[in-house]
């Protein structure tokens, strides 16, 4: 069951509870912001379970992050709560890559007031602030970074885009087919263990912001401000656990080693 209470405490949210669209927006900023999206369990040798009661207790009772299925059916869960029937969905990444992958990416489609909107809180540093119409192909501004959903011609499928330097950029393309549990079972055993996922080959923490968004992939760190960028490496062992808790607000007992830090 959905400690709604605690999972609002968690993102410090304290607006209204009911279907509306404000409520819809300030809930994902919400959520965006504050649940960082990582993959760290992973590298760490550990399971990532996806029903809710795991989801829960990782996210909201130890302060973790997770990465698309975990952030989006905690998410998912609460929208019902409010009053919601959120549509299940699932994407092929595009973003960083030119290869055809399978179907590894969870998103929502959420109507409200008579308006579809595409939902996603678990897209990391490239993703969501708030929701995006879908349907129109709108454009719409997310503080520093402009986003829009199109389809692709005759295909049934759409493509969430977003605008960089006046150019659009693929993140990911997805068709109108609901998913069920055992769907995301797949495609997180697949994203958890297989060698070729990106997963277990890299280190990633995110947390995007109204400002700017954090990015941290094995050892390189931007802080992303939409027109501009600055990048670090970190160091292993105890300075990567530093970057962490001060950019991520995740906390790992002293010593914690990741496994492509393992020679630390």
């Amino acid at each position: 069951m959905l400690d709604l209470a605690a999972y609002l405490r968690r993102i410090d949210y304290d607006g209204e509870i009911a279907p509306t669209r404000q409520a819809l927006e300030g809930l994902h900023l919400a959520h965006a912001t504050h649940i960082p999206f990582e993959n760290l369990d992973i590298l760490l040798g550990r399971s990532i379970a996806l029903d809710l009661a795991s989801i829960q207790a990782k996210l909201v009772g130890r302060s973790r992050g997770g990465y698309c299925f975990e952030h989006n059916l905690l998410f998912a869960a609460v929208l019902r709560e409010f009053g919601f029937a959120p549509l299940q969905l699932a994407a092929r990444v595009r973003h960083r890559t030119t290869a055809l992958l399978p179907r590894t990416h969870m998103l929502l489609l959420v109507e409200v007031e008579g308006r579809r909107w595409l939902a996603d809180v678990g897209f990391g540093g490239e993703g969501l602030l708030l929701p995006v119409p879908f349907g129109t192909g709108e454009e719409v501004r997310h503080f520093a970074w402009t986003y829009r959903v199109v389809e692709e011609a005759a295909t049934g499928t759409w493509v969430l885009q977003s605008r960089r330097k006046q150019a659009w950029s693929d993140l990911y393309a997805f068709t109108l087919e609901p998913q069920q549990a055992v769907d995301y079972e797949v495609a997180n055993h697949y994203v958890a263990t297989h060698p070729n996922s990106r997963f277990v080959q890299t280190l990633t923490v995110q947390l995007p912001g109204t400002e700017r968004r954090m990015i941290l992939r094995n050892r390189e760190l931007v802080e992303d401000r939409g027109d501009d960028e600055i990048v670090r490496v970190v160091g292993g062992g105890d300075e990567l656990l530093e970057v962490l808790r001060d950019s991520f607000c995740l906390s790992f007992a002293e010593g914690t080693r990741f496994r492509l830090q393992a020679a630390d």
